[in-house]
């Protein structure tokens, strides 16, 4: 699984970030960075929470 972000629809909500904070961050410049674009299956259902969970729907999974 590797998370994939369309930054020109994010707004940096950091919804995924209380979701799941050990793989996505909002810094202090307002811009979300994904500390694990390919996380293990054991953060499968983390990540698939902040895929449906993203308000614009910026977030996607792609099965490698």
């Amino acid at each position: 699984m590797r998370i994939v972000v369309d930054y020109d629809l994010c707004e940096s909500n950091a919804v995924c970030m209380q979701i799941a904070p050990h793989i996505f961050e909002v810094r202090d410049d307002d811009f979300l960075y994904v500390l694990n674009e390919t996380p293990g299956e054991e953060d499968r259902a983390l990540v698939e929470e902040a895929v449906n969970r993203c308000p614009k729907q910026a977030i996607s999974i792609v099965e490698d």
